[in-house]
Order: C-alpha cells, then structure tokens, then sequence
C-alpha cells in the first residue's frame, strides 16, 4: 500500500528531533488530578479532580467539554456516578478550570487518517506519538463525536478513585473495616445495607486519605445507570429559561458592538468615513481583523450606523472577481492533473480478459453551519486586575485553549492571564472552534478597557464569513469482468480534491504536522466493502475560501459520492442495492448487522405506492456504523418529499440510549437540510446568500418520522454519535430518488428540475 501521507507524518514526528519531543514528553499530566483543582468551595470535599462532595450530599462532576445541545454534561456525569453508585438525583456538573488534566487527547488521534480497523507498526506509532502529543499540548476541546470515547476511561477511573475514597472515609467516620462496607445508591453501607453515612456526610472524612491506586472498573454486567436513558440535566435550565448561552452574558457596564466583514475573503478595512458625527449612544469605530466594529450602547444602533452611517474602504482580497464557476472549472483540472497528497491501494490489480466501465462524477458545494445561536463574544480587558493586566472572554465555544491562545495574542498578554467562561452553545457544528470572533472582540474590549463588549454577528455575516464545509470533486471509476455470462466487479478506484479543514487552523495547533496539507476533507479511511481491488487518489486544493469543520466533517460529502456509486455498480451489475452490499460486507460482521438492522425495520423490498422509492447507505465513521433508508415520494416527478427515514446504529456500549436516538434525529436533519437545499456559491468574490430566505432548512411540518434502532454488534470500544447520523442521509435520499423515478441525481443539493 503507498500511503505517502502517513509516512510524512512520520517523518515530521521522528525528524522533529528526539530530544526535544522526549524533553515534552516527560511533561505529560496524569488525567486523574489533584483534589484542589476542581473549584472545591469550604463545605466541599474533593477526591479528585474530576469529582467534589458536598454536605448537601450533592455530587458535583467536572465536565470539561462544550454543552451544545448533544447532552455531553449528562453522558460524561454517567461516567462517574456509574462508578461512584451514586444516585442520579444527586448528580450536578461544572465547567472545571482550564488545565491539562481535561485534554481530550481522541480528539487529535481521531485526526490521523486510518480506519478503525487498520493496524501495524506505523499505525501503532503514530497512535502512540500523537497520544503523547495531546498530553504534552493539554488542548481542551470539543468535536469530532470524541467527548464520550475520550473520556470513557479517565471518567470511569475517576469514578471509581472516588468511590475507594468514601470507602476509607467511612471506615475512618464509623471505624469499621473497609472489607465491610460498600456503596450503594449515594451512600455507604454495611454489607447488610445498614447505612453507615452518606456522602455529604463524608467530607470532614476524606481530610489527608492518600489515593490509592485505581480499583477495577465495573463489568457492564454491574452496570446501574449507563446504558439507562436517564433525564439530561442541562433540560431543567433551557426549559425554565434560565440557562445562560453566550448571546445571555449580561455584565455591568456592557457594551454592545455589530460587525461588517470585508466583502471579499481575505480582505481587510483600510480605513473608514462617519457621515457627520457618532450618532447618540455609539461609543467608537474601530478596524478589527476583517472588517470594522461601531461600539455603542445597544447592538440595534451600531448594527444601524454600520449599515448607513459610514463608507469604508476596503482592501480586497486575494481572489476579488472568484466566481462558482471558476472555482468548479479549477477542480475539475485538478481531478485531471494534480499530484494527490495521499494514495491508498488495497487488493490486487490484475486486469480481466473482457471489461467494461462504469463511471460517474459527483459534487458536493461549500455549506455553511448556520447554528441556532448567532456567532457572539464577549470580552473585557482589565488594565489592573491582581496587580497586572487581565483578559477574561466569555463565549459559546468548543475549545477554550483556541480561544485563549488567540485572545492573549491580539492582546498581548500572557495566556496565563486570559480566562475563558465557556457558555452553553446554541448550536456548533463545527463552527465554534474557529477563533475569528474572539480576535474580533478582544480588539474591541480593549478599545474600551474597563468595560465588557458582547460583539454580536447578524445572521447575514454569519452566513457569508463562515469557515465552510469544503466543496469536493469526486470521479469513481469501475472495472466489471464481463468476460463470463454474469459480470462481476473487479476493481474500483476514486480520485478525489477537496480543500484541506485543518490548514487554517492557528499555527500552533498544526506545528507538528507537515507543511503539504492534511487531504482532511477527502476523509480517507478505507471502505468497508471487500473491493477485489481499490484505489483512492486525494488531491488537496488551495484557495481563498475559508474552509473550517462542519458536522461529520469529509464523511459528509465523501458518503455521498461512495454510497451512490456503490448503488450505481449494484445497478450495473443487476443486483439489488441492499443484497449487494451484504456481499460486500461478508466478512464485517458489525456493519452486516447494522445493514441488515436497518433493512428489516424499513421494510425494504416490501411494495411501495407508484412514484415512491428506498433508498439506503450506510457508513462508518467516528467510531460507530450508521445505516439509513430513505423513503420518498415525488408524486409529480418534480417535488421531492422525504416520507420516513429508518436508521440503525452501533456505536459499541451505549451509555445513554436517548441521548444517542436524539443525536441520530439530529445528524438526520442537519444532512437533510444540506442535502435538499446546503449550497454556498460565490460571485465576485463573495458568497451570494445571506439568509435562510436564499440558504433553507428542513422545516418542521416537511420533516420525515423517524425510527432508530440501537444494535449491539459487542464491540467493547466506545463509538461516536454527534455526527456519525448525518453522513448517510444524503445519499439514502438520492438513491431513493432513483429508486422513485429512475433519475441519478449526483450533484448536492438533491434538485430533480
């Protein structure tokens, strides 16, 4: 197998020089953490630095990654009680300090381009090396459905550390052997079940108990609350309205401050005109990274003066007259002649006597995020805070290591000076882990020191200077062996080009990484069809556009192109698309279930009314395998309705099954909404659309019912669900289309006139 992107890899690793990255190796933190470290307040009690015990009998747990609708703080609080036993009317969660001790360590091993079923020595020591990394860096973040897989262990251990600890306490509080006293529903009991104390009143107890080491984890046999779809607990607060997000950050003396981007990506404010003077209740005028922000008293105003009250001059970008079209026609050379940045080859490439070819070409264009919550910061820069200057950034984000790095830069400050307030995220998508807004307001707070500015996008800034999902090119090109009366497959190949998410990422973060380009977008794992022979060639493409992550990243273009070909060499091969793809997965056990799962529960092959149509895909991806079928109706032959989705999931050992059904409903029509109506397109530099009058979603009365059924395919590894549900939607659709009207429709969004 060539695969000159993973030795590159390698080599900026090893070739980074061994002293050094043994020199920050030895600095990597242990994920247990001191019981000082988790904000311990004078009635608390910390056994670790996940977990606190209060003498209201509360337990409270640090849930160190961004709340943005996924229900992550309820998930990871699982983790804990469930090896503490404690009781989940107890539970609460924090927001811990920022420290390496929460780094999220999946998150960066996630990025390496292999199939979770690859393995070697190269494979091996790149787990290991980048492992490492993340220790080293200590990056806290949140994405990439790698929360739960990341903290599966750590949480548990943390668990069950504090659990010991009771123990010993109690024994300490009642003087009775540890042998004689378990835990059991928040409380410690003899082995009869008399109760000996409760946790709160165990926290003058713990006092100067060593920890010990680690005890064995629970088997899932002894499970109590995870697998259990126990109530979220971030539900309460967004109901009773009292949940803070970041547009909520009220703060003495706060500002407010609109934003007007540069027209043309990469472009810049050179300077700027007040027709006449600053009108009533507008602080400043300022030039930020990327455009100009008017601070005032109220968002209404300023977004007011910026749109009538002043003429800026603009410094274009590097590419002013970019157009669709041409970007389209730069693609489509390098699907001809460009040098791939990774190659994959698997099986055998002998060539038959007789074949035939199947070709296609599919496109996927750039998509914005558009989250519920528009994109906000706010920042206050004190010029003496405890002697010396101080940055504090309150935000909806998902990774406060990102922003604080950012922050402390425009600011120039130490980092150790910036705090970073996480909010709860009204949506994220991918969107939140960019650093354009905190640049922007930090620039702003310290134009107006002393005083805290929420800098607040409009919906239109939002769309047209997002961070976008890449658009892609894709050509599959099949060889049949049609040297015998049955033709069969005999090899299959993809070239791909796609812009790269990770580049634009702060240099920091990618310094370690080699300098030609991560083919991120072109998601590059290995199918799981037994293909007698396969290529993938991944052409990485430059360009002014900002790409960024967007909801289940390359898989969701690249299921889109792999799962309509594999319908479209069923076809060729006149086989049924669902019995053609359990030959290819033969020997995949897991995804054969999931496959047939999803088949049997829509009823596929079952009599469907004139001008309705299944289709079904299904792909792996963070972790877990998703299969969907889409049933659909274009009664007309022109209006395409998406009647009911059946989806079928493995995502290992579940911790909370509603979560997981929720995030598969949500995955669904998030790649719904893309799939029917996503599409950025750019004119004279600029994106076109500016609202969801011109960038549509699936709306309520127009979504398909949905089912979702769990399989336990009796993987012991924990697998992803935020993003894993959207992938398969979007070509589930269009083979349904095919299957209703015998249209191919290769191109997103799904348009049939």
């Amino acid at each position: 197998m060539k695969l000159t992107r993973r030795k590159a890899i390698i080599g900026g690793i090893v070739g980074g020089g061994l002293l050094s990255v043994g020199f920050w190796f030895v600095r990597e933190r242990d994920r247990l953490g001191s019981r000082t470290l988790f904000n311990v307040k004078a009635d608390e009690a910390g056994l670790n630095g996940w977990v606190k015990i209060a003498r209201d009998d509360s337990v409270t747990v640090a849930v160190p990654r961004a709340e943005m609708g996924q229900g992550i703080h309820t998930a990871l609080a699982m983790l804990v009680a469930e090896e503490m036993d404690a009781r989940w009317d107890q539970v609460r969660v924090e927001d811990p300090p920022e420290d390496g001790v929460y780094r999220n360590v999946e998150m960066l091993i996630d990025s390496l381009p292999f199939s979770p079923e690859e393995a070697g020595l190269d494979v091996d020591l790149q787990h290991w090396a980048v492992g490492k990394l993340g220790g080293v860096l200590g990056v806290l973040g949140t994405g990439g459905s790698t929360a739960t897989r990341d903290a599966w262990l750590p949480m548990r251990t943390a668990g069950a550390v504090a659990r010991d600890l009771l123990l010993r306490a109690a024994s300490r509080k009642a003087g009775l052997p540890v042998a004689q006293l378990t835990v059991s529903e928040g409380e410690v009991r003899r082995k009869d079940g008399s109760r000996v104390a409760t946790f709160g009143e165990l926290v003058d107890f713990v006092g100067d108990l060593s920890t010990m080491p680690p005890p064995p984890l629970k088997k899932p046999s002894e499970f109590k609350l995870l697998g259990k779809p126990l109530p979220r607990l971030d539900i309460p607060a967004k109901v009773m309205g009292t949940a803070t997000f970041g547009i909520d950050v009220r703060l003495p003396g706060l500002l407010h401050a609109a934003m007007l981007n540069a027209p043309t990506f990469g472009g810049r404010a050179s300077g700027f005109t007040v027709k006449g003077s600053l009108p009533k209740g507008i602080e400043t005028v300022i030039i930020v990274p990327g455009g100009i922000a008017a601070i005032g008293s109220s968002w209404w105003r300023a977004n007011k003066l910026l749109k009538e009250g002043i003429d800026v001059q603009w410094q274009a970008g590097p590419e002013p007259k970019l157009d669709s079209a041409t970007l389209w026609k730069r693609y489509e050379e390098l699907m001809e002649t460009g040098e791939p940045a990774l190659t994959r080859t698997l099986g055998s490439e002998g060539k038959p006597a007789k074949t035939e070819t199947v070709e296609a070409i599919y496109r996927a264009p750039y998509l914005a995020h558009t989250p519920m919550e528009p994109m906000n910061c706010t920042a206050r820069f004190t010029k003496q805070q405890a002697g010396k200057p101080g940055l504090d950034v309150w935000m909806p984000n998902q990774s406060p290591t990102l922003m604080r790095f950012a922050a402390a830069g425009i600011a120039r400050v130490p980092q150790a000076d910036v705090t970073v307030h996480t909010t709860f995220l009204g949506g994220g998508f991918g969107r939140r882990v960019e650093v354009d807004l905190v640049r922007q307001a930090v620039t702003c707070a310290l134009a107006v020191p002393e005083r805290p500015v929420q800098l607040l996008w409009s919906r239109e800034e939002d769309i047209r200077h997002d961070y976008y999902r890449p658009m892609a090119l894709a050509r599959w090109r099949a060889e049949l062996d049609v040297s015998q009366a049955a033709p069969k497959l005999a090899s299959v190949a993809k070239r791909q080009v796609a812009q790269s998410s990770t580049d634009q990422l702060p240099t920091r973060v990618i310094s370690w990484l080699p300098p030609q380009g991560q083919p991120e977008g072109n998601a590059v794992e290995n199918p799981p069809y037994a293909f007698p022979s396969y290529r993938l060639d991944a052409v990485v493409a430059d360009g002014s556009v900002p790409v960024g992550f967007w909801r289940s990243v390359g898989h969701s273009h690249t299921a889109f192109f792999d799962e309509s070909f594999i319908d479209e060499l069923a076809l060729a091969l006149k086989k049924d698309p669902f019995e053609f793809r359990r030959e290819l997965l033969a020997d995949k056990p897991r995804h054969l279930k999931v496959l047939e799962t999803v088949a049997r529960e829509a009823g596929w092959g079952q009599k469907l009314p004139p001008g309705s149509g299944r289709g079904i895909a299904l792909r792996a991806s963070f972790g877990s395998i998703v299969a969907q079928v889409a049933e659909v109706s274009v009664p007309d032959g022109q209006t395409l309705q998406v009647k009911r989705v059946t989806c079928a999931i493995d995502c290992g050992p579940v911790v909370n099954p509603a979560i997981v059904r929720m995030q598969m409903e949500s995955g669904i029509i998030y790649g719904l909404s893309a799939a029917l109506y996503g599409e950025i397109t750019l004119a004279d530099g600029a994106v076109e659309q500016a609202n969801f009058p011109d960038y549509d979603a699936v709306r309520l009365a127009d979504a398909p019912v949905m089912s979702v059924h769990l399989v336990d395919g009796g993987s012991p590894v924990v697998g992803g669900v935020g993003e894993p549900g959207t992938p398969p939607i979007a070509p589930a659709v269009a083979n349904a289309v095919f299957a209703a009207t015998g249209k191919r429709l290769r191109s997103l969004p799904l348009r049939l006139t």
